[in-house]
């Protein structure tokens, strides 16, 4: 018996160092386009009145932060992964320190051990599937719909440790699997697609549906305008800007145009090497506008949410003190005040309301609850507030009312 509880042990802690791996890779990769973004930046505002020394100077300082990633990365998943087989991993070595292809050979290596990670952690929970409870065993599913910029992934899952204490306490839990960033209209139609496909293969009839940010008004569009009312039960958003951000509106405004095609044209590549298919960074980024959100508003008006039976409810959160929260949700606080008043770090209170009821979470401490906070993104403990324990009220609610 203790052999055996060695061994899973030894098998969690192989493929965490494996995870942790992945997220290395991930993190370096994400930082080598952002170093490429850095140097557009720089030809866009100086030209050529840069010189050799200032591009000199950041691909320095660039490269001592990021290499240490790499490496410990490469290391991790090598002496873990089981998927790697030795003319990979010596492959991998030399094409890694060959610029621009190692980017292409690391989004190999990420692939595989993020396929690794998944599919091994999944056999492990199969074989440890025991209920803490069934407080989160709802009638309907629940679809998890994440926000702009991000996916849905194993490693570094969006929702942090929700979705693990959800199945836990007897929840069954859909992803959405749309693309990170993109018009509302055009996730709203993957997401739809996403809803019928569950129903198909379950039977289960409808989905509850819990919406993070932009994935609310993804949602709000998919079920007034694609036909899939008939399979929804509820739709929770979570700090969702569902009257849009003023910000957003003035950024978009101030930012010459030909900066915003360039760091577009940038940001989509990032995402379409990530795994969207046709990303469209501006358009999903100008969504969040105020005006983009008044027309999406007069565009469902006709749509009556509760005459179709679906039950609605809005869920938010603000910073206490704006300094008060985490990087870099804490400077973004500060400037979102000017315009948007009281906010989350991202969105302002006074947008979040929508549905047939609001509820607004305070921890009653000087930090406050962050638009991050609201998903476990850093996996750390809110002082007052319990993010597993907010989302297990949250679900056994659901099941309360017959959902």
């Amino acid at each position: 018996m203790k052999d055996k509880v060695r061994e899973k042990q030894h098998k969690i802690c192989k493929l965490n160092l494996l995870g942790i791996g992945s997220g290395f890779l991930i993190f370096f990769t994400l930082s080598a386009f952002i170093t490429v973004l850095v140097f557009a930046l720089l030809f866009i505002f100086h030209g050529f009145g840069a010189t050799i020394q200032d591009y000199g100077k950041v691909l320095a300082g660039l490269a001592i932060f990021e290499n240490p990633f790499l490496w410990a990365g490469i290391i991790l998943i090598y002496f873990t992964s089981a998927y790697l087989d030795l003319n990979s991993k010596v492959l991998g070595v030399v094409f890694c320190l060959i610029p621009i292809v190692h980017l292409a050979v690391l989004i190999l290596l990420i692939k595989v051990s993020l396929r690794e990670y998944k599919t091994e952690k999944r056999k492990l929970e199969i074989a440890d599937n025991i209920l803490l409870s069934d407080k989160c065993d709802t009638r309907y599913p629940i679809l998890l719909i994440h926000g702009i910029f991000f996916r849905d992934c194993q490693v570094l899952n969006y929702w942090g440790r929700i979705p693990y204490i959800l199945e836990r306490n007897g929840a069954k839990i859909y992803y959405g699997n749309h693309e990170s960033c993109n018009t509302v209209k055009k996730s709203g139609e993957d997401i739809a697609e996403r809803i019928r496909e569950i129903v198909e293969e379950t039977g289960c009839g409808k989905v509850n549906i819990i919406a993070h940010s932009k994935g609310g008004l993804d949602v709000k569009y998919a079920v007034a305008k694609t036909g899939i009312a008939p399979y929804v039960a509820s739709v929770t958003t979570i700090s969702t800007p569902h009257h849009g951000c003023e910000y957003a509106d003035f950024f978009l405004g101030k930012m010459p145009v030909k900066a915003k095609t360039v760091l577009a044209g940038i940001a989509n590549m990032v995402f379409e090497k990530l795994g969207d298919r046709e990303p469209d960074v501006l358009a999903a980024v100008e969504e969040l506008t105020t005006s983009k959100c008044n027309e999406l508003d007069r565009e469902t008006a006709d749509f009556d949410f509760a005459s179709h039976g679906i039950f609605t409810q809005s869920i938010g959160s603000g910073l206490t003190y704006s300094r008060s929260g985490i990087l870099p949700l804490d400077l973004f606080s500060m400037f979102i005040r000017r315009f948007d008043g009281p906010n989350d770090g991202l969105v302002g209170l006074a947008s979040l309301r929508w549905g047939q009821q609001y509820i607004h979470l305070d921890n009653n401490r000087r930090r406050g609850i962050s638009h991050g906070d609201m998903i476990d993104l850093t996996r750390d403990e809110v002082p007052g507030f319990n993010v597993c324990d907010f989302y297990i009220g949250l679900a056994g609610s659901l099941r309360e009312i017959g959902l």
